[in-house]
């Protein structure tokens, strides 16, 4: 009995340049981020009935033997053959999306941007639930961009703050670069429903 239930703990775990890195469960904000975020996508791959997949928190084995657990990743249908038949990732997805939690963040900018460049993700996406702040990567030549900032505001009394040139460059939708015509709202990302 002991052993089956440390087998479930043997699998929280990911593999980042060579070393076992624990992946603790996420909490309910960011959750509900990647439940929303993912939901529109899954929303647009169903009405442009272009077929894709969208899941969460899964193992990618990455072909230079890393293994990270995005909190969320596409997979365009032209790339499904990186699902095996078992239903396990060995590949590269599409689009690698990581959520922000305090014990994380650092690595999420860092290492793990580095391993999803280095490896062909052709769109990264981090995102912070504190600052409410979706940043965008998009690789180009084998290197991610410096990246698209968006800021959510929640209010008209936040905006009216914001000087002009800040009023010119809050950009309230993300379009995706890779997926034409997805349109993320930063209200579907970030706000509460009444």
């Amino acid at each position: 009995m002991l052993n089956a239930a440390l087998s479930i703990y043997d699998e929280e775990f990911e593999i980042i340049e060579g070393k076992k890195i624990m992946s603790p469960s996420p909490r309910f904000n960011h959750n509900l981020i990647a439940m929303r975020l993912g939901a529109v996508i899954n929303f647009y791959f169903i009405s442009k009935k272009m077929g894709g997949y969208v899941v969460s928190e899964m193992d990618v084995h990455f072909p230079d033997g890393n293994l990270c657990k995005p909190d969320l990743i596409a997979i365009s249908f032209e790339n499904r053959n990186i699902v095996d038949s078992k239903g396990k990732i060995y590949g590269v997805p599409d689009m690698a999306v990581e959520i922000f939690s305090r014990s994380t963040r650092k690595r999420d900018i860092t290492i793990k941007k580095d391993i999803y460049e280095r490896n062909g993700v052709k769109e990264y996406w981090t995102i912070d639930p504190w600052a409410k702040i979706v940043e965008v990567f998009k690789l180009c030549d084998g290197k991610f961009d410096g990246g698209t900032e968006y800021v959510y505001y929640e209010d008209e009394e936040e905006l009216n703050e914001l000087t002009e040139e800040e009023l010119h460059n809050a950009k309230q939708d993300i379009d995706s670069t890779i997926f034409e015509g997805l349109n993320v709202k930063l209200s579907d990302v970030f706000g509460w429903y009444i």
